[in-house]
């Protein structure tokens, strides 16, 4: 191997060449793992001999490393289509600070930069080069790779080809058009999720065969995932923080607007939890201070759009949090996925109302697409989210099986449902009521004006419509007007109603009404619980720094090294956990190593991590030991 020195704040890019090296080799040298992860050494050998590949992978499972360590050992320089600038340099920095050659283009450097880019790849001087899809396709990149070598070309965010995917984009759909110019050259594409629709398209755009499909375990037992009905959000929200994250830790909160972005992150930063505002309507440096802020500094919040996260390396996320409800599973789950990429404990957090329902629809029904196949998916797949909110099943389990994965587990443990059991109920004969009086009022209102027959209010519409003279009329005294809604939203979750957006929202029965009407199929429905006090700490996460080996001085020693990774960090311009994850960090903590070579075996730590900051963190440990 040959290893130079490395200039990782300038765009000169020397490094560590370790082309045509064993892959077990650079797993060690290079990224400091001793062993492979799920499926990605089958991966890995598929590229290295030359195949393709599309590679489902969840979020923290490591399926960066399937492209970047074959780009490595491969002759040429690996290609990485990316979408986001931010996501592009971030990737670099890391990859640098691990020994790799690795560069990026885009409008972010200046021309003499993208010269001598452009000049490093002709040269074979690259081992990896992030470019965003529209430069990738024009006319001057496509002859430079065709001067060039190229090892691979990865599509980052895969899921964007593909329509049925939960972010189409068609700006995307020009990048499958490289197999027709590049036959010779192997593609991988990760997305992080996909459904069998999803995959089954994905593999017809990039000409791949069943045999080139890698589909990773989804299950991310870290997370404890948790869903509320929404009462008071922004309360629940500070009462969840404050319960789970109280020693300031790094997290997530997504929201659907840009207004509600905003005054949730202002309201939080009053409450004492510091929180900056990420969104589409913020400009292009504040968003890019915001980002850099979140990924360099300890426990901070975001609070953001959608627009936020894509591609987000930052391993100690330790909440995501969600004050409205996502389009669909893939999205949430790879929203959620952010959280405790590092394995260590995490939260995935959300507060639902069935008005966020009606709102996604209203949008889906309002676009160009209404009426199309396209729109059917994603109803479909907004019914499904429903459903994970509405279940009283596992959560994990729920998840698990979308993604076509059978779960080995009743229960998993680690969910609101199962570690704190929903409670059911027999709501055969109150799912009868609520569906006559949907039909005895013609089936053209919302839940509300239905449940209100059923307890038999006397409000202006209903005398307004005679509906005080139906059958129905008061014959739901069992249940108070929020009962009677939560019959009908579990109801819409089942396919047994469906709602009529184009309508008002009006609720409708389904094919499947019909066997409840009869008699011939019974309903169980779910408890509503009501919101825990506000003192609760009930089923409180166990904080990260609680896993810190129980031996005299141990949290001292864990601040001190966090404080030398931070300073070594900030002078190199480079988020924290660029130079080593808080994982790595607590090994030092536990097995307080005392020579660069027993410093060399902890998990994380590659050659040349060790030659740049062996002594540094050694000097620490050696002061806080005593030694």
């Amino acid at each position: 191997m040959n290893v130079t020195g490395m200039n990782v704040t300038g765009m000169n890019v020397t490094g560590m060449n370790v082309t045509g090296a064993a892959p077990e080799e650079v797993l060690q040298s290079v990224f400091g793992y001793d062993s492979f992860r799920s499926r990605q050494e089958e991966v890995i050998q598929r590229l290295l001999s030359g195949g393709h590949a599309l590679v489902v992978m969840p979020t923290g499972s490591g399926k960066s490393l399937c492209y970047q360590l074959p780009a490595l050992v491969r002759e040429g320089v690996g290609v990485v289509v990316s979408p986001l600038i931010s996501l592009m340099q971030d990737q670099v920095a890391a990859l640098r600070q691990q020994g790799a050659r690795a560069a990026f283009l885009n409008s972010s450097l200046s021309g003499r930069a993208k010269r001598r880019t452009r000049q490093e790849v002709r040269e074979g001087a690259l081992d990896l080069l992030y470019v965003a899809p529209e430069r990738l396709m024009t006319e001057r990149f496509q002859r430079l790779l065709s001067e060039s070598a190229v090892a691979l070309f990865a599509i980052d965010e895969a899921h964007c080809l593909s329509q049925w995917g939960h972010d189409f984009r068609p700006d995307y759909l020009d990048v499958a058009r490289l197999r027709e110019r590049f036959p010779q050259v192997p593609p991988i594409a990760p997305p992080a999720t996909a459904d069998a629709e999803t995959r089954r398209d994905l593999l017809g755009r990039l000409r791949m065969s069943r045999e080139d499909l890698f589909v990773a375990d989804f299950d991310r037992p870290e997370i404890r995932y948790t869903v509320t009905l929404k009462r008071n959000p922004k309360g629940q929200l500070k009462r969840f923080i404050e319960a789970e994250h109280a020693g300031g830790d790094a997290g997530i909160v997504y929201c659907l607007s840009r207004k509600k972005v905003e005054k949730t992150a202002a309201w939080l930063s009053e409450k004492g939890h510091e929180a900056l505002p990420y969104h589409a309507g913020l400009s292009s440096k504040k968003r890019q201070r915001h980002q850099d802020r979140f990924l360099r500094e300890e426990g901070l919040i975001i609070v953001a759009t959608v627009a936020f996260g894509m591609g987000i390396d930052k391993p100690d996320v330790r909440f995501v949090a969600h004050l409205d409800l996502p389009k669909s599973l893939e999205a949430y789950y790879q929203e959620t996925g952010r959280a405790g990429r590092d394995g260590q404990p995490a939260n995935a957090w959300m507060a639902y109302r069935y008005a966020d329902v009606v709102r996604l629809r209203k949008i889906i029904e309002g676009s160009a697409s209404a009426g199309t196949e396209y729109a059917w998916t994603k109803r479909h797949k907004l019914n499904a989210m429903l459903g994970y909110c509405e279940t009283s099943a596992c959560r994990r389990r729920v998840l698990l099986s979308y993604f076509g994965q059978e779960p080995e587990f009743e229960r998993c443990g680690n969910c609101d449902t199962c570690l704190d059991p929903v409670e059911t109920w027999d709501a055969t004969t109150a799912a009868q009521k609520l569906m006559s009086c949907i039909v005895r009022t013609g089936q053209r209102f919302g839940a509300g004006h239905v449940t209100d027959v059923l307890i038999g209010r006397d409000t202006k519409k209903i005398r307004q419509k005679g509906h005080q003279t139906l059958s129905t009329y008061d014959i739901g005294d069992e249940l108070d007007k929020g009962g009677w809604k939560s019959v009908a939203r579990q109801l819409v979750a089942a396919d047994l109603l469906a709602v009529d957006v184009a309508g008002y929202g009006a609720l409708k029965l389904t094919e499947a009404s019909g066997p409840v009407l009869r008699g011939e199929r019974e309903v169980e429905l779910r408890k509503d619980r009501l919101p825990a006090p506000s003192s609760s700490k009930a089923q409180t996460r166990t904080a990260p720094d609680d896993e810190l080996p129980d031996t005299p001085g141990a949290e001292e020693l864990f601040e001190a090294l966090r404080q030398k990774r931070t300073q070594l960090a900030s002078e190199q311009g480079v988020p924290p956990y660029v130079v080593f994850a808080d994982k790595t960090l607590k090994a030092m903590v536990a097995h307080r190593p005392a020579t660069l070579d027993a410093f060399n075996a902890l998990s994380g730590v590659g050659d040349v991590k060790r030659e740049r900051y062996g002594e540094a963190f050694l000097g620490v440990i050696a002061e806080h030991t005593g030694e």
